[in-house]
């Protein structure tokens, strides 16, 4: 069951191309920074490392602004690849040593499903948040799930790994979460 299992010890999150000139495009964007937000805040607090790729920011901007206020302590990376497995991403993530990655990002079918491929490939267990990634169609959202789902990636949702990473309640940190969710 360690497969179906988070550990703050050994978890990384990941969000991939959260940027400016794609989010207005995406019908689910909010949900997705929303998301992606209680998670960096989260991993803030759980000491739990927060890496951020960006798609060829030079045509489609930055990671957007709340998304960047919520992750002050993250490595960015940029890229032109559609996976997010570049040598500089993966290298850094070697030398955590962590071996569980939560990923959110957009878009689900294209750059999520070649980061998520490329991670499993390179030994690593994924933890997809379903309701932190989106894509432009619904049946483009699904169909990259589905893949993602037959490689071996855990499907899984933003309570679901907060709770799972937290472990038990009556914590402070549990009641901090609590506020994030609600």
């Amino acid at each position: 069951m360690d497969q179906f299992t988070l550990h703050r010890d050994d978890a990384v999150l990941l969000a991939i191309d959260i940027q400016e000139r794609l989010v207005p495009v995406m019908k689910y964007g909010k949900q997705v920074i929303d998301n992606t937000n209680v998670l960096i805040k989260v991993a803030g607090q759980m000491d739990i490392p927060v890496f951020i790729t960006e798609q060829y920011p030079q045509g489609l901007g930055r990671t957007v602004p709340e998304i960047e206020a919520a992750a002050a302590k993250t490595s960015v990376f940029e890229k032109v690849t559609f996976s997010g497995c570049t040598d500089e991403m993966t290298a850094a993530l070697g030398q955590l040593g962590r071996k569980k990655v939560i990923v959110t990002g957009m878009e689900t079918h294209v750059c999520v499903f070649q980061t998520v491929r490329g991670l499993l490939g390179a030994g690593y267990q994924v933890f997809l948040v379903q309701d932190a990634v989106c894509s432009r169609t619904k049946e483009n959202f699904r169909n990259g799930l589905a893949l993602m789902d037959a490689m071996g990636a855990v499907i899984t949702n933003t309570e679901t790994v907060v709770f799972d990473l937290l472990k038990r309640a009556a914590t402070d940190e549990f009641r901090a979460a609590l506020q994030l969710i609600k």
